[in-house]
Protein backbone atom coordinates (compact mmCIF):
# COMPACT_ATOMS: atom_id res chain seq x y z
CA UNK A 1 0.00 0.00 0.00
CA UNK A 2 1.41 3.40 -1.01
CA UNK A 3 1.48 5.95 1.79
CA UNK A 4 3.66 8.63 0.24
CA UNK A 5 4.90 9.78 -3.15
CA UNK A 6 8.24 11.60 -3.13
CA UNK A 7 9.31 13.72 -6.08
CA UNK A 8 12.43 15.20 -7.54
CA UNK A 9 11.74 18.66 -8.99
CA UNK A 10 13.87 19.57 -12.01
CA UNK A 11 13.38 17.14 -14.87
CA UNK A 12 10.31 15.65 -13.18
CA UNK A 13 7.85 18.45 -12.48
CA UNK A 14 9.69 20.56 -15.04
CA UNK A 15 11.19 19.82 -18.42
CA UNK A 16 14.69 18.38 -18.38
CA UNK A 17 17.70 20.72 -18.41
CA UNK A 18 19.45 18.11 -20.57
CA UNK A 19 17.61 19.51 -23.59
CA UNK A 20 19.01 22.97 -22.88
CA UNK A 21 22.49 21.50 -22.34
CA UNK A 22 22.36 19.86 -25.79
CA UNK A 23 21.22 23.08 -27.52
CA UNK A 24 24.01 25.05 -25.81
CA UNK A 25 26.64 22.51 -26.83
CA UNK A 26 25.52 22.51 -30.46
CA UNK A 27 25.40 26.32 -30.60
CA UNK A 28 28.92 26.61 -29.15
CA UNK A 29 30.41 23.74 -31.14
CA UNK A 30 31.25 21.88 -27.94
CA UNK A 31 31.70 18.09 -27.58
CA UNK A 32 28.33 16.38 -27.23
CA UNK A 33 27.30 15.76 -23.61
CA UNK A 34 30.29 17.64 -22.18
CA UNK A 35 28.13 19.28 -19.51
CA UNK A 36 26.50 16.01 -18.44
CA UNK A 37 29.86 14.21 -18.48
CA UNK A 38 31.43 16.92 -16.33
CA UNK A 39 28.52 16.70 -13.89
CA UNK A 40 28.77 12.91 -13.71
CA UNK A 41 32.52 12.64 -13.11
CA UNK A 42 33.40 12.31 -9.41
CA UNK A 43 29.77 13.16 -8.74
CA UNK A 44 30.06 13.18 -4.94
CA UNK A 45 32.87 15.74 -4.79
CA UNK A 46 32.93 17.68 -8.07
CA UNK A 47 32.16 21.37 -8.49
CA UNK A 48 28.47 20.70 -8.99
CA UNK A 49 28.18 18.59 -5.84
CA UNK A 50 29.98 21.18 -3.74
CA UNK A 51 27.83 24.00 -5.09
CA UNK A 52 24.59 22.10 -4.44
CA UNK A 53 25.73 21.56 -0.85
CA UNK A 54 26.53 25.31 -0.59
CA UNK A 55 30.18 24.53 0.20
CA UNK A 56 31.58 26.91 -2.45
CA UNK A 57 30.53 30.27 -3.86
CA UNK A 58 29.65 31.16 -7.44
CA UNK A 59 33.14 32.34 -8.41
CA UNK A 60 34.73 29.14 -7.15
CA UNK A 61 32.10 27.03 -8.90
CA UNK A 62 32.73 28.90 -12.14
CA UNK A 63 36.48 28.18 -11.99
CA UNK A 64 36.20 24.56 -10.82
CA UNK A 65 33.61 23.63 -13.43
CA UNK A 66 35.77 25.18 -16.17
CA UNK A 67 38.77 23.14 -15.01
CA UNK A 68 36.76 19.91 -14.79
CA UNK A 69 35.18 20.39 -18.21
CA UNK A 70 38.59 20.77 -19.85
CA UNK A 71 39.20 17.09 -19.13
CA UNK A 72 36.35 16.35 -21.56
CA UNK A 73 37.74 18.36 -24.44
CA UNK A 74 36.69 21.99 -23.98
CA UNK A 75 36.26 24.68 -21.36
CA UNK A 76 32.75 25.45 -20.18
CA UNK A 77 32.38 28.15 -17.54
CA UNK A 78 30.16 27.27 -14.62
CA UNK A 79 28.36 30.61 -14.88
CA UNK A 80 27.29 29.76 -18.42
CA UNK A 81 25.67 26.52 -17.32
CA UNK A 82 23.43 27.99 -14.63
CA UNK A 83 20.92 29.74 -16.92
CA UNK A 84 20.38 26.42 -18.69
CA UNK A 85 18.82 24.93 -15.56
CA UNK A 86 15.52 26.74 -15.91
CA UNK A 87 12.81 24.35 -16.96
CA UNK A 88 9.17 24.84 -17.83
CA UNK A 89 6.62 23.37 -15.45
CA UNK A 90 4.89 20.30 -16.84
CA UNK A 91 1.19 21.00 -16.15
CA UNK A 92 0.22 17.34 -16.45
CA UNK A 93 2.74 16.41 -13.74
CA UNK A 94 1.54 19.23 -11.49
CA UNK A 95 -2.03 17.99 -11.92
CA UNK A 96 -0.90 14.46 -10.99
CA UNK A 97 0.74 15.87 -7.85
CA UNK A 98 -2.51 17.64 -6.93
CA UNK A 99 -4.48 14.41 -7.28
CA UNK A 100 -1.95 12.40 -5.30
CA UNK A 101 -1.99 15.04 -2.56
CA UNK A 102 -5.67 14.21 -1.96
CA UNK A 103 -4.85 10.58 -1.15
CA UNK A 104 -1.22 10.34 -0.02
CA UNK A 105 1.54 12.20 1.75
CA UNK A 106 3.84 14.09 -0.61
CA UNK A 107 7.47 15.12 -0.40
CA UNK A 108 10.09 16.76 -2.60
CA UNK A 109 13.84 16.11 -2.47
CA UNK A 110 15.72 18.48 -4.74
CA UNK A 111 19.40 19.06 -5.39
CA UNK A 112 19.41 22.81 -5.87
CA UNK A 113 21.80 25.73 -5.75
CA UNK A 114 22.17 28.43 -3.09
CA UNK A 115 19.90 31.31 -4.07
CA UNK A 116 22.33 33.92 -2.73
CA UNK A 117 25.16 32.37 -4.76
CA UNK A 118 23.32 32.41 -8.05
CA UNK A 119 22.34 36.06 -8.04
CA UNK A 120 21.43 37.23 -11.53
CA UNK A 121 23.51 34.52 -13.20
CA UNK A 122 20.54 32.21 -13.52
CA UNK A 123 16.97 32.59 -14.59
CA UNK A 124 16.11 29.58 -12.48
CA UNK A 125 12.75 30.37 -10.93
CA UNK A 126 11.62 26.79 -10.48
CA UNK A 127 10.23 26.99 -7.00
CA UNK A 128 6.77 28.14 -7.87
CA UNK A 129 4.98 28.75 -4.59
CA UNK A 130 1.70 27.21 -5.69
CA UNK A 131 3.40 23.95 -6.65
CA UNK A 132 5.71 23.76 -3.66
CA UNK A 133 2.73 24.22 -1.36
CA UNK A 134 1.44 20.85 -2.57
CA UNK A 135 4.24 19.07 -0.71
CA UNK A 136 3.96 18.09 2.93
CA UNK A 137 7.73 18.46 3.21
CA UNK A 138 10.52 19.80 0.98
CA UNK A 139 14.24 19.08 1.36
CA UNK A 140 16.64 21.32 -0.56
CA UNK A 141 20.28 20.28 -0.75
CA UNK A 142 21.64 23.82 -0.57
CA UNK A 143 19.79 24.46 2.70
CA UNK A 144 20.93 21.34 4.54
CA UNK A 145 24.39 20.76 3.05
CA UNK A 146 23.46 17.27 1.88
CA UNK A 147 22.49 16.10 -1.60
CA UNK A 148 21.22 13.08 -3.49
CA UNK A 149 22.34 10.33 -3.86
CA UNK A 150 23.45 10.39 -0.20
CA UNK A 151 21.10 7.84 1.46
CA UNK A 152 20.70 10.08 4.51
CA UNK A 153 18.64 12.62 2.57
CA UNK A 154 16.02 10.00 1.66
CA UNK A 155 15.86 8.78 5.26
CA UNK A 156 15.34 12.37 6.44
CA UNK A 157 12.30 12.58 4.17
CA UNK A 158 10.69 9.29 5.23
CA UNK A 159 11.34 10.05 8.91
CA UNK A 160 9.75 13.49 8.59
CA UNK A 161 6.74 12.12 6.72
CA UNK A 162 6.49 9.25 9.21
CA UNK A 163 6.32 6.56 6.55
CA UNK A 164 8.01 3.24 5.84
CA UNK A 165 10.18 3.48 2.69
CA UNK A 166 8.56 0.24 1.51
CA UNK A 167 5.29 2.18 1.25
CA UNK A 168 6.78 5.03 -0.80
CA UNK A 169 7.08 5.81 -4.49
CA UNK A 170 10.02 7.96 -5.58
CA UNK A 171 10.38 9.75 -8.94
CA UNK A 172 13.62 11.13 -10.36
CA UNK A 173 15.08 11.69 -13.82
CA UNK A 174 18.53 10.39 -12.82
CA UNK A 175 19.20 6.71 -12.26
CA UNK A 176 22.01 7.44 -9.80
CA UNK A 177 19.48 9.18 -7.53
CA UNK A 178 16.96 6.34 -7.77
CA UNK A 179 19.31 3.61 -6.56
CA UNK A 180 19.47 4.63 -2.85
CA UNK A 181 15.69 4.96 -2.74
CA UNK A 182 15.29 1.54 -4.34
CA UNK A 183 17.81 0.04 -1.90
CA UNK A 184 15.66 1.36 0.97
CA UNK A 185 12.65 -0.47 -0.44
CA UNK A 186 10.91 2.34 -2.29
CA UNK A 187 9.16 1.79 -5.60
CA UNK A 188 11.16 3.94 -8.02
CA UNK A 189 10.19 5.57 -11.31
CA UNK A 190 12.76 6.99 -13.69
CA UNK A 191 11.18 9.93 -15.46
CA UNK A 192 12.04 9.97 -19.15
CA UNK A 193 8.87 11.67 -20.40
CA UNK A 194 5.82 12.98 -18.57
CA UNK A 195 3.57 10.49 -20.38
CA UNK A 196 5.71 7.53 -19.38
CA UNK A 197 6.04 8.76 -15.79
CA UNK A 198 2.30 9.18 -15.41
CA UNK A 199 1.65 5.68 -16.74
CA UNK A 200 4.16 4.24 -14.25
CA UNK A 201 2.79 6.35 -11.41
CA UNK A 202 -0.79 5.29 -12.10
CA UNK A 203 0.33 1.67 -12.02
CA UNK A 204 2.16 2.18 -8.73
CA UNK A 205 -0.61 4.08 -6.93
CA UNK A 206 -3.75 2.70 -8.57
CA UNK A 207 -4.96 6.29 -9.07
CA UNK A 208 -6.24 7.97 -12.21
CA UNK A 209 -3.91 10.93 -12.66
CA UNK A 210 -5.06 12.43 -15.99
Amino acid sequence: MVEAVIWDFGGVLTTSPFEAFARFEIARGLPADIIRNTNAANHFENAWAKFERAEIDLDTFDELFAAESRAFGAEVRGREVLPLLSGELRPEMVEALRRIKQNHKTGCITNNLPANAIGSASGRTLYVAEVMALFDHVIESAKIGLRKPDPKIYRMMTDTLGVDPKHCVYLDDLGVNLKPARDMGMTTIKVVTAEQALTDLEAATGLKLR
